[in-house]
């Protein structure tokens, strides 16, 4: 049977590591809270609205800059119409001592920590201009997509790289089985042939180039060719030299102010003359400008047209002389005798050139 002091030392030893453990708990308890603050640090309220939670959970870390600057509350479905695109509103809990660096137009984003890590809510203030948040504030969200998102968005983008891939299947299956040109072209022996052959007559026409035979070969490796290019390039820069210097007929139309002068003269000459015409004076300006004169001259046309035509149709002396061959032909008789009786004239002037006096 132990003693009366055995108890109470029994007890006070009970009592001592019990408040040893408390004192341990309040340590820890200190330590896990000391990354928002501390215990008893003042915190910072803040509100956001999201349209999902993505897996966020009571007690997920608040990051500002990378850095933890508080811990999520509460998270709570709202039945407010006006939060109907974003009915999930998250409660957060921001150390006093960080809150100068949240502003109120801040933006606020859940973020998953690596790949298929926990979700947690990131604020960015890197564009933030207003003061700094209040207590109670809102933070307006920026919707990032998650991973059901990114599978969802690139469902359709692996649904059409399957049919590409169908695609390309049926067209690999096509050619190795002959069919089409291509097809043909690839699995037929003749057009390797045809190819090796090709191939062979090209190098043989490289060689015989290479050994200076044929026109090309010659054009590359004969140099009689290369002296007269160069020949002719020296004559070409010795024209183009003597061009430039002023030196025979083309080097003064280039050089020689006196044509460009002469030249200009003669424009201005055009031009007043032109304008002269244009002005209705002179034979050719009232023939231009002057419509009796062209009155006249379309009346003067008309009737040599006329005469013409009457002509042609044999009407009148000229018409007759041109027409008719009685008429030629009696022109030509009578101007064969004029041509005989001038001829004996010359020969027996006497007999027909005798004159009679007679005295009364």
């Amino acid at each position: 049977m132990p003693g009366q002091q055995e108890v109470r030392w029994s007890q006070l030893k009970v009592g001592v590591l019990v408040i040893v453990a408390l004192c341990a708990l309040i340590a820890l308890i200190f330590l896990m809270s000391n990354s928002t603050g501390g215990f008893w640090t003042t915190r910072l309220t803040l509100r956001s609205y999201f349209e999902n939670s993505a897996g966020l959970k009571v007690g997920a870390p608040v990051l500002l800059d990378g850095v933890t600057v508080g811990n999520v509350t509460a998270i709570h479905i709202v039945t407010d119409p006006a939060r109907r695109m974003t009915p999930v509103e998250v409660v957060m809990k921001i150390n006093r001592k960080y809150a100068i660096g949240i502003r109120e137009d801040s933006k606020s984003s859940l973020e998953t920590q690596g790949v298929l890590g926990d979700t947690l809510v990131d604020i960015d203030s890197k564009r933030a201009t207003d003061g700094p948040a209040h207590n109670d504030a809102e933070l307006k969200t920026t919707e990032t997509p998650n991973i059901q998102d990114v599978i969802q968005a690139s469902q359709g983008t692996i649904e059409r790289l399957d049919t590409i891939l169908d695609q390309v299947n049926t067209i690999a299956n096509t050619l190795n089985s002959k069919n089409g040109s291509i097809g043909l072209l690839i699995n037929d022996p003749t057009l390797y042939k045809k190819a090796l052959t090709t191939l062979n007559e090209l190098s043989s026409i490289v060689d015989q180039v290479n050994n200076g035979q044929g026109s090309i070969g010659k054009l590359l490796k004969d140099e009689t060719m290369y002296n007269s290019l160069n020949s002719m390039i020296a004559k070409a820069n010795h024209i183009t030299t003597e061009l430039d210097e002023g030196k025979g007929s083309a080097g003064k139309l280039l050089k020689d102010d006196t044509l460009y002068n002469e030249l200009k003269e003669t424009t201005h000459n055009l031009n007043q003359i032109t304008a002269t015409i244009n002005s209705g004076q002179g034979s050719l300006g009232m023939l231009t400008k002057d419509p009796k004169m062209a009155n006249k001259l379309t009346d003067t046309i008309d009737k040599l047209n006329s005469m013409l035509t009457q002509i042609d149709a044999g009407q009148g002396s000229l018409g007759a002389l041109l027409k008719d061959r009685k008429l030629y032909d009696h022109a030509d008789k009578v101007m064969m005798d004029t041509s005989d009786l001038v001829t004996a004239i010359r020969k027996d002037p006497k007999t027909y050139l005798t004159f009679h006096v007679k005295i009364f």
